[in-house]
């Protein structure tokens, strides 16, 4: 438990930070679930839809750190293999 004022603080912080953080990640598994899900039906077009959809999601919650830049990368870079494996 939090002794000081500035560890309660921190804690409520973190608390706080926590739950909207679980929420953006949620909300982006979702959008890649979507992906997915379009391109195990093997239609290009729709894949490339819900990609588009989901690009901005993943980088947005990059931007705020929720998860790395990197990670978000490679999120995206393999979910568009994917979808040109459907095209060839």
């Amino acid at each position: 438990m939090a002794n000081s004022k500035q560890a309660r603080k921190r804690a409520r912080q973190s608390e706080a930070r926590r739950v909207l953080k679980s929420s953006q990640r949620s909300m982006a598994r979702t959008f890649v679930k979507r992906v997915l899900k379009a391109i195990q039906t093997g239609d290009h077009s729709a894949a490339m839809t819900e990609f588009k959809k989901a690009q901005p999601v993943i980088d947005r919650i990059a931007d705020k750190n929720v998860i790395a830049k990197k990670k978000a990368a490679r999120i995206k870079s393999r979910l568009n293999a994917r979808i040109k494996s459907l095209a060839a």
